[in-house]
């Protein structure tokens, strides 16, 4: 039987880890076993921070609201209460956005919530 040889899968595995570790500082982009560990660990990094991500714009958003509404006298507890009982569906993305970009409209919102908690 003849004998397996498996340079060109290992060649090219090892190739696909170097490509993807383009950029590493020192030897971390250069020699395969450093890079295949910086990778892995990068990877991890990736998909962690994908998620914290979305934690981070969240918070974001609720200081933005919480910064507009207290200018109107509310609290950001208040105005999401309110707005649940005014019945407006407003995800915080959009009402940041609506703080930041549009003042006006923002306080027309702020005015509906304020009389649903009356």
């Amino acid at each position: 039987m003849a004998r397996v040889k498996r340079g060109v899968t290992t060649h090219a595995r090892h190739k696909k880890v170097l490509e993807q570790s383009k950029g590493f500082v020192g030897r971390s982009s250069t020699t395969y076993r450093s890079a295949l560990e910086r990778l892995e660990k990068s990877l991890q990094y990736a998909y962690r921070d994908r998620r914290n991500r979305k934690r981070d714009f969240r918070a974001l958003w609720i200081q933005r609201i919480n910064a507009a509404v207290r200018e109107h006298g509310l609290t950001y507890s208040r105005f999401i209460d309110g707005l649940k009982r005014a019945g407006i569906e407003m995800d915080r993305k959009v009402l940041a956005a609506v703080a930041y970009d549009d003042p006006a409209s923002f306080a027309e919102i702020v005015r509906k919530v304020q009389a649903a908690l009356a």
